[in-house]
Order: structure tokens, then sequence, then C-alpha cells
């Protein structure tokens, strides 16, 4: 009874440090994603003046997806920071040939602002559910998992198949799975399963990118029948 009495304190102290490094974590993520965002809307920008051809976006996401390596090997030292800006101004010059598409389809100025209300709807909603009920999300990642498999074999096979259904079928998974990991990676965080911050950022970022395709995708196609 003397050892429990005397571990409690230090279990409750255990308990403080980690819920003060969890919440240390999520500020730092959410101040780092909203720079990023707005650093790869700005670099979104430059890529839609410049008006970038087909060859210049594989190019680009080539090298996003390249960089994407690094930021995950540096994270843990100095140079995570310039290696997450890398990376995410380079998903923000991808984003140019994109938006150059749909804005020059009938109302894609207001598709485009639809597409990004949308998304910061879905981002700030799930995010606040989260962080509202401190609800442990931990139990979708098998499902998580398996619908990313899922995605890439879609994907994959549309190439050669593309089939019209399929066209529309896909951005709404894609949809659905990232905001699943918005649930999951903001759960993992305040609950002290990710600790770094940059990691967290570039999940975060990720999904938050893929929702505003997948809904410019989804809106461009409904729009066109």
């Amino acid at each position: 009874m003397k050892d429990a009495a005397h571990d409690l304190p230090y279990a409750q102290g255990s308990a403080a440090l980690g819920a003060l490094n969890a919440s240390k974590v999520l500020r730092n993520t959410y101040l780092l994603l909203a720079l990023t965002i707005l650093f790869s809307a700005v670099c979104a920008a430059i890529g839609t003046s410049l008006e970038l051809g087909r060859g210049a976006y594989w190019m680009l996401f080539i090298a996003s997806f390249a960089s994407l390596f690094w930021v995950h090997k540096v994270a843990d030292s100095g140079q995570g920071l310039v290696a997450v800006f890398v990376f995410t101004g380079l998903m923000g010059l991808t984003l140019g040939p994109i938006l150059n598409a749909y804005l020059a389809l009938p109302g894609g100025g207001a598709l485009v602002f639809q597409a990004l209300s949308g998304t910061a709807l879905v981002f700030f909603a799930l995010s606040g559910y989260v962080l509202v009920s401190r609800k442990d999300f931990s139990f979708m990642q098998g499902f998580l998992m398996t619908g990313l498999v899922v995605m890439v074999v879609a994907m994959i096979a549309n190439l050669f198949l593309n089939i019209p259904l399929l066209n529309l079928a896909f951005p709404a998974l894609v949809v659905l799975l990232m905001s699943g990991l918005i649930l999951f990676d903001t759960s993992r965080i305040i609950h002290g399963g990710e600790t770094n911050y940059i990691r967290a950022t570039v999940s975060l970022y990720l999904s938050v990118y893929n929702i505003f395709v997948s809904l410019l995708q989804l809106m461009g196609g409904m729009g066109e029948d």
C-alpha cells in the first residue's frame, strides 16, 4: 500500500507532463500547418500565373514526392523546417496546372472557392470534434491502411480503364479516407502517439491537400454532367 501511495504522485506527474507535451506538439503543429498552407497558397498562385504544362506538373510532383522522404529523414533535426517548406512549396506549385484547368471552366472561380471552403469546413469540423471529445481514433488504423491500398489500386486501374463512374467514385473515396486520417492524426497528437510536430504537420497537410483536389474533381465532374 505504501508503494502504491508513493507511486501515485509520480504517475500523476507523468500524466500531467505527457498532457503538456501533447499540447505543445498540437500547438506547434497547427502553427506550422497554417504557415505551410499559406506558403503553399503563394506557390500555387505563382504556379497558376506561370501557366505550367503537364510536363512541368509531373516534374514538380516527382520532386515533391522525393522531398517527402527528405522531410521524414530530417524531421528530428534543424533541417526539418527547411525540408517541410520545400515540400509544401513544391506541392503548391503542382496546384498551378490543376487550378488553371478548373479556372478555365465556366464558373471556375466559384468552383475553386467552393472547394477551398469545403476543405476548410471539413478540416475544422473534424479537428474540432477530436479536440472537444478527446476521443481516441487509433482503432481506425487498420481500416485506413486498407482504404489507402484500395485507393492506390483504384487509381492505377483507372489510368488504364478510364471508367466515368470511377472518375467520381475515386475522389469521393479520397475525401472519405483523408477525413478519417484527420481524425486519426489529430487523435494521435493529443494522446501522445505523435511527438514530432513536423511529421504531424506533413500528415495533416497531405490530408488537406488531397481533400481540396478531390473536392475540385467532384464538383468539376458534377458540373460537367
